[in-house]
C-alpha cells in the first residue's frame, strides 16, 4: 500500500526546506510566499533496522524497503477556502493525501519574514484549521442540500445521512475539525465521498532552531497545550539540521553529525514513526535469496489481505501463510533453523498479521 503525507503550513515556516532535506527534492526554498506553486512529490524509503538485520542473514540480491510519499503543498493563507492565494488548487492537493504533516514555525529569526508579522504557532495552526474547516463546511452543506431534495423518498439511508451531515455541519460551524465530531465509525461512511480535509490525521511538526531541537521551547509547549485534546502527533524537528544531514553522503557521517547535535535519530525517522503510529500501520517482511522486502499494512489486517498487498492474485487464491516472528528469525538465523525449532507456523485466513512477521504465502489461482 502506498502512503502519502502532505506537508502543509503557512508560507515561510520551513516546509520546502524540510521537504528538500528529507526527500532530496528540488522544491524552491525562498524567503517569500508561494515559492512552491505546484505540489512537489518526494518518495523516501522508510528506515527500518529490522530489514537490514534480515538482509545480513539472508544475503539477498536486493533489499527493498517500504516508502512514503511526501507532497510539498504550497503555503496556505487566510482566505484559501475562498480561493485566495491559489487556495482551491492547494486544498485540492491536500484532499488526496492519507495524513497531513502540519509544519509550524517555532523559532525566532528576524531574517525570515512571517506573513503575519510575528511568531505565534497557535495562531498559525488556527489559521490553517479555519481554512480547512471552512472548505469542509462548504462540502457538507452542498451534500446536505442534495440529500434534503430526496427526503420525500423516506429512504432510511437518506434520512440517516441527513442526521449525520447535520452533526458535522454544527461541529464545523463551532470551529472544530471533522475528525473530532461525535459520529460513530459506521456513520462516517456518509461523508466518505466528499473527502473532508479535517478528517485526515495530523502530525504537527514543530520547526525549531538548532539549540531547541532536543528539548523544545516555549513555542512548542504552547502548541502542545493547544492540540492536547486532538488525536494528533507532535514532533520537534529542525529543518535547518535536516538540510545539513541531507548534504552528508554516508550513514556513518550522518550518525556522527546527529551525535554531535545530541540527537539519536533524524527528523525523517521521527516523521515516519509518527505517521505509522497515527495511521495504525504495521510492517511485515518477505525474505528470500532474490530479495528481502518490507511491506506496509494496516494494523488488524488478516493474512489474505496482507498477501493482497503484494498482488491481488495472492489474496484471491490464498491457501495459507508460513509465518516466523521477527525475533525468532534473528535468534535462529535461517528459515530452516526456525522450522527445526518449531518456530515456523502455518496460519490460515483468520490469522491477524503482527508487526515484524516474516511471511511466505501459498496460493493457487
Amino acid at each position: 500500500m502506498s502512503l502519502q503525507c502532505g506537508i502543509v503550513g503557512l508560507p515561510n515556516v520551513g516546509k520546502s526546506t524540510l521537504f528538500n532535506a528529507i526527500s532530496s527534492g528540488k522544491a524552491q526554498a525562498a524567503n517569500f510566499p508561494f515559492c512552491t506553486i505546484d505540489p512537489n512529490v518526494g518518495i523516501v524509503t522508510v528506515p527500518d533496522d529490522r530489514l537490514n538485520k534480515l538482509a545480513e542473514l539472508v544475503i539477498p540480491e536486493r533489499i527493498l524497503p517500504t516508502t512514503i510519499e511526501f507532497v510539498d503543498i504550497a503555503g496556505l493563507v487566510k482566505g484559501a477556502s475562498k480561493g485566495e492565494g491559489l487556495g482551491n488548487q492547494f486544498l485540492g492537493n491536500i484532499r488526496e493525501v492519507d495524513a497531513i504533516v502540519h509544519v509550524v514555525r517555532c523559532f525566532d529569526d528576524p531574517n525570515v519574514i512571517h506573513v503575519d508579522g510575528s511568531v505565534n504557532p497557535v495562531r498559525d495552526k488556527e489559521i490553517i484549521d479555519t481554512e480547512l474547516q471552512l472548505k469542509d463546511l462548504d462540502s457538507v452543506i452542498k451534500k446536505l442540500q442534495r440529500s434534503q431534495k430526496l427526503i420525500k423518498s423516506n429512504d432510511k439511508e437518506i434520512l440517516k445521512s441527513i442526521d449525520v451531515l447535520e452533526v458535522y455541519k454544527k461541529h464545523l460551524e463551532t470551529g472544530m475539525s471533522a475528525r473530532t465530531a461525535p459520529v460513530s465509525d459506521d456513520d462516517k461512511r456518509f461523508v466518505e465521498d466528499i473527502q473532508l480535509l479535517t478528517m485526515k490525521p495530523v502530525i504537527y511538526a514543530c520547526n525549531v532552531d538548532e539549540k531547541s531541537v532536543t528539548t523544545g521551547n516555549a513555542y512548542v509547549e504552547q502548541l502542545k497545550t493547544a492540540v492536547a485534546s486532538e488525536n494528533a502527533q507532535v514532533i520537534i524537528i529542525s529543518a535547518a539540521i535536516e538540510a545539513d544531514i541531507a548534504q552528508l553522503e554516508s550513514e556513518e557521517d550522518r550518525a556522527v553529525f546527529l551525535a554531535d547535535m545530541g540527537l539519536t535519530e533524524s527528523g525523517l525517522n521521527k516523521l515516519t514513526r509518527a505517521a505509522y503510529s497515527l495511521l495504525d500501520l504495521y510492517t511485515y517482511f518477505t525474505a528470500g535469496v532474490q530479495e528481502v522486502r518490507a511491506w506496509t499494512i494496516t494494523k488488524g489486517m488478516k493474512a489474505p489481505q496482507a498477501a493482497g498487498v503484494i498482488h491481488s492474485d495472492f489474496e484471491r487464491g490464498f491457501i495459507r501463510a508460513e509465518v516466523i516472528g521477527y525475533e525468532d528469525y534473528i535468534k535462529y538465523k535461517t528459515e530452516a533453523a526456525c522450522r527445526e525449532a518449531g518456530r515456523l507456523r502455518l496460519e490460515g485466513k483468520e490469522y491477524i498479521v503482527q508487526d515484524g512477521d516474516v511471511m511466505h504465502f501459498r496460493f493457487n489461482v
